[in-house]
Parts: C-alpha cells; structure tokens; sequence
C-alpha cells in the first residue's frame, strides 16, 4: 500500500483536497486544519501546518528478531551518532513511521529496543543492515509534545541507545521523555566555543537551575545561567560537542526538545503534596 492510500486508510476522510505533487521533489504540504487531517490530531495554532513527507520506494525491512516484552528506555544524554531521517509519513496502521538511517545504534539491536532520536525515546519496530536504516513508530501525542514534527528528509537527528547495566554514565539520568520544546533565540560563538540561548514555557522553567542538569535534543548539557524574565536559559557547547550533535546545525528560531532533570520534578512533586516540609531559613 502507498503512503498516500495509507492516508486516505488511515483517516477515514473524503474530503482531503486533491494534492497536487511539487515540482522535483516528493514533499507534500498539507494547508490542512487538524481536525480535517486527523480526528486525534489537535496541533497549536501556531503550528497547525503538517508536513506529510512520502517516497516512491518503499524499503523492505528485514526483522531478524522477535518484539521483546522488556521496555528499556533509561539514557545517559551523550549521543552516539547523528543520523539522517529518511521518511516521516502517516502509516498503515494509522499513526506515523519515522524512517532514519544510521550505523552505529543499530549494532546488536533487536525489535523492541529503544533508540532516543533527538531525545525522544522511540520503539524500533523494523530495521535493515544492509540498507543501514531503521524505523520507528510515532504516535500523534509524540508530535503534539516534541520537535520532531518539524523532521524533513535529510534532516540530521542525535542518536542514543538505551544504556545498559555495564554502560559508562558519561552524562545524567535522561528517560527520553520530553518535556516539552523550547526555541532558540541567540547563538553566539566565542572563541571555538558557541553559546546557546533557548526561550521555553515558565512552567519547565522552574526546573532550570544555574550549574544544573538538562537534556536538549537528547544532549546531556550544563545550564550557564537561567533568565527569568526571558523565560529563557543558556548553555556553552565546547569545539568537540558542536562535531557530534546537531544543535549547532540547527538556527535561531528552530525549536529543541528539553527534557529536565528527573530530581527536581520529584522535589517539586513531594513539597506540594505536603509529603515533606520544605527548608525554613534560620
């Protein structure tokens, strides 16, 4: 089945507008309300533009494996590779599929596994050595909550897999569930150094500490300085670090995926709830 009968599959719809494909490539812009595209789909309004991506060849996945029971979805925030997204389109069964090729992440993988695309954790559900790609499922919550509805094909993505008992903890606890996006304001090199500043919600805010712990497009980074009035922080990203991910090649106004440090949300869940009286000073 085409991605493009998949979408009239999928949606049920009859009154989708005849597209007309582009001129030289096969990127389709749906000017689609959320609720014409898809019932489940309630995008922002700010960003109810979709981008359906498709292919004439579809590659056939060899899964060498069985789905295994065990979730395992726990990451340290240091990348692995940066791979390249392929195809991001509506699927058979109804929600999406996100195509990426890549090398090293999928060494000893298994279906079932989990792989952190830009600090999103995501099931593999299919995967080719020969043609060194894998895929992955995405449910319409996922693109409502992260960046990755703004993927195109070609687009470079960060790569981590989930970490294992004998694993070096190079970085944090990151659990690949995003928090929510923020967007970049300001980058600003310094030397071979590069500052970042990102604007996100008051809200994950209050999770940002100066010299604390926080996850963008799945990179374990150091936040600099937090500024309140901004509803903004910012982090330095050393010569090496802007090599091996893909935040530098991002620009001002593009957004990231954050994700804060786990301790303080737990912090914030037990003083609220009276289960522990908070610090009185003396």
């Amino acid at each position: 089945m085409s991605t493009l009968s998949s979408l009239s599959t999928a949606t049920s719809l009859s009154n989708i507008p005849k597209m007309v494909p582009p001129r030289g490539n096969t990127l389709l812009n749906l000017h689609l309300p959320s609720s014409q595209f898809c019932p489940n789909l309630n995008f922002n309004t700010n960003r109810s533009l979709f981008t359906l991506f498709t292919s004439t060849h579809k590659p056939q996945f060899r899964c060498k494996s069985r789905p295994r029971t065990s979730v395992q979805c726990l990451f340290t925030g240091i990348v692995e590779e940066i791979g390249r997204v392929k195809h991001l389109g509506i699927a058979e069964h109804g929600g999406f599929d996100l195509e990426i090729t890549a090398k090293t992440v999928l060494e000893g993988v298994n279906l079932g596994d989990s792989i952190a695309v830009n600090g999103t954790c995501l099931t593999v559900t299919a995967f080719d050595h020969q043609l060194s790609e894998f895929k992955v499922g995405l449910a319409p919550e996922t693109l409502r909550k992260t960046s990755l509805v703004e993927l195109t094909p070609g687009t470079p993505v960060n790569l981590e897999r989930a970490v294992q008992p004998i694993s070096r903890m190079g970085g944090h606890f990151v659990q690949g569930h995003v928090d929510g996006t923020g967007e970049i304001i300001s980058m600003d090199p310094e030397g071979d150094s590069l500052w970042i500043k990102v604007k996100t919600s008051e809200a994950l805010l209050n999770y940002i500490v100066p010299k604390g712990f926080i996850a963008v497009d799945g990179t374990s980074l150091t936040v600099v300085d937090v500024f309140d009035e901004e509803k903004a922080f910012n982090f330095m990203l050393v010569a090496y670090t802007q090599k091996n991910v893909v935040i530098p090649l991002k620009k001002v106004g593009q957004l990231v995926n954050l994700e804060v440090d786990i301790l303080g949300k737990y912090v914030q869940r037990l003083l609220s709830t009276g289960a522990i009286n908070p610090i009185e000073s003396p």
